[in-house]
């Protein structure tokens, strides 16, 4: 259909034209605000939601990919460009919902650092998927393409999720540092004064 742009946010995904190519979808569930070390969580699919594209994610449709690559392997890009990768996937596993991510910006890399700032604040919060179809049947009547197995290989944060609910949901709370609780305390208590 057509090239993926990320800075325009009126296109909204990108198809194979030929089977085997990589598929991108951008999905816009809650992704969590990210802790200070960078931790945060989320749905990058869920299940039974068609999105803007006409596809629909079935439950299992991950099951064998992750199995195969798990968490590790999966990239975690910034707007599905293979030049900027901006952390790890800590956790990627299918649950009722859908495809549930538990990822870490890594803070040493100038661009998760900008996004951190921008996640933080609510400005990014979108998660999208880039896959290989294996297995998918089109709805003649309806026009949905009901997607059974894919081959992950990419999960983003974007801006414009092709799916609205898939979002970042929750802040990872992680235990502040000796030094970061020191800090703290330090700082509540000229405040009291």
């Amino acid at each position: 259909m057509g090239r993926l742009d990320p800075h325009t946010p009126f296109f909204i995904e990108t198809r194979a034209f030929a089977p085997g190519q990589l598929e991108i979808k951008r999905a816009a569930a809650a992704v969590s605000r990210p802790t200070t070390t960078g931790a945060f969580e989320g749905y990058a699919s869920l299940f039974g939601l068609i999105d803007m594209g006409r596809d629909e994610m079935m439950p299992g449709a991950f099951r064998e990919s992750l199995a195969k690559r798990g968490p590790t392997q999966i990239k975690l890009l910034w707007s599905h460009d293979a030049r900027e990768p901006i952390g790890v996937w800590e956790r990627a596993e299918e649950d009722a919902r859908g495809l549930k991510v538990v990822g870490r910006l890594n803070l040493a890399v100038t661009r998760a650092r900008e996004i951190h700032a921008l996640m933080r604040e609510g400005a990014i919060d979108g998660l999208s998927i880039g896959f290989r179809t294996q297995r998918a049947v089109t709805d003649r009547k309806t026009g949905v393409r009901r997607l059974f197995k894919v081959d992950l290989w990419e999960i983003s944060l974007v801006t414009f999720p092709m799916l609205p609910q898939a979002r970042v949901s929750s802040i990872k709370r992680r235990s502040p540092s000796g030094e970061d609780l020191a800090a703290r305390i330090s700082h509540a208590a000229s405040t009291l004064r």
